[in-house]
């Protein structure tokens, strides 16, 4: 099994905070987003891999393309989203070594 790299939640604010600071600068917003969208979706491919990178990128690109949606914390909400997944596994893990 793949070992997952987990980015840090510092990264992901920063990275949503980007997103949104197209927002900064009126009319220029929408403009920006169409060459935002693709370079997010990259990266947080990169980030997260895997799944969680694929369905999540494909998110993270409709979110920034679309207006009105870039208040959705892409990142921040994957990264605990992947934090709680990992949760899961060493508990499922703990728990089967108790059974055995």
């Amino acid at each position: 099994m793949e070992k997952r790299y987990t980015p840090s939640l510092l990264v992901c604010v920063i990275m949503d905070l980007l997103g949104c600071a197209s927002y900064a600068v009126p009319l220029l917003g929408e403009v920006s987003d169409v060459i935002w969208a693709p370079i997010s979706a990259i990266i947080f491919y990169r980030m997260f891999g895997g799944t969680l990178g694929t369905f999540g990128s494909l998110f993270n690109f409709m979110e920034e393309l679309f207006p009105g949606l870039d208040f959705i914390p892409t990142f921040t909400l994957s990264w605990v989203m992947q934090r709680i997944a990992q949760g899961w596994k060493v508990q499922k893990v703990k728990m089967e070594g108790q059974k055995a």
